[in-house]
């Protein structure tokens, strides 16, 4: 059983099901940035923690074509840690928070054992991107170049070092593409858990399947916390996506096409290794 998915089936909201939740033009998302769940401190500077566990925040935000607009940060802070260490902290996050024009205005703080993070965004969109909204015929795309993130990983619990400008420490958010490309985008969403586990809930909830237009490698396919946009669009849109992500600068990969089947690709959960 996929128990993040049976927990969230056990909420009776309305609002649930995207990755942030919509009340009037407002945006709520939150994530969780853990030590020893999704870093460890001896992989990471403090300024490279902060950073990412925004940038991650971030992405929900960005991928419903909405604006960051306040952060609330909740940190579980080790005795060890020193001042300058916690001043790196909070200024990678507030200067990561201001380059989408969104400001800290509070949170909370506890000592703890380990290195917790935990963040709320309040963000403002007109016309959000949602995940439901499929129609056969469709294109499934995404963006970037995946794989990076997992062998990444994969090196660094093996005990090797890494690329400062790996996706794996610096995620890349698509918010030009996505506030451009928004007209022609029928769904959307971060890619947090991979490319099959994301593509595979946006089918679920569109009722639909999939044939597959250009193989994808496992080592992309299971790349999680990549952070790079999954979207389905009208066949008729994709010169213009096209152009766009030219323009934009977002290689843009065209997968699949949905059709009514049951076709799901393999999938590995992220949460409970």
């Amino acid at each position: 059983m996929d128990k993040e998915a049976y927990l969230i089936s056990r909420l009776n909201s309305k609002y649930v099901g995207d990755d942030a939740a919509i009340i009037g033009n407002t945006l709520y998302s939150m994530d969780a940035f853990f030590e020893d769940t999704h870093f460890k401190r001896e992989w990471m500077s403090m300024s490279q923690i902060g950073r990412k566990a925004m940038l991650i925040n971030l992405s929900d935000a960005v991928a419903m074509n909405a604006y960051p607009k306040y952060a609330l940060v909740t940190v579980s802070l080790p005795k060890e840690l020193s001042i300058t260490e916690i001043d790196e902290l909070m200024q990678s996050m507030e200067q990561t928070a201001g380059e989408y024009g969104c400001e800290i205005i509070g949170g909370d703080t506890i000592g703890g054992e380990k290195l917790h993070l935990s963040i709320t965004i309040v963000s403002e969109s007109k016309n959000p991107l949602l995940r439901k909204g499929l129609k056969e015929g469709d294109l499934l795309a995404f963006t970037g170049t995946l794989g990076e993130s997992k062998r990444d990983l994969d090196i660094l619990l093996e005990g090797g070092r890494v690329d400062p400008g790996s996706r794996f420490y610096e995620p890349v958010l698509r918010a030009d593409f996505v506030y451009k490309a928004r007209p022609f985008l029928r769904v959307g969403m971060d890619i947090s858990d991979g490319l099959y586990c994301d593509t595979n809930k946006l089918l679920d909830m569109n009722e639909y399947g999939f044939d597959i237009l250009d193989n994808i490698s496992d080592d992309v396919g299971f790349s999680g916390e990549e952070y790079e946009m999954l979207v389905g669009f009208k066949k008729e849109h994709l010169s213009t996506l096209e152009a766009i992500a030219r323009e934009t600068d977002t290689p843009l990969n065209v997968f699949a096409e949905v059709v009514r089947n049951d076709e799901r690709f393999p999938c590995k959960s992220h949460h409970f290794l």
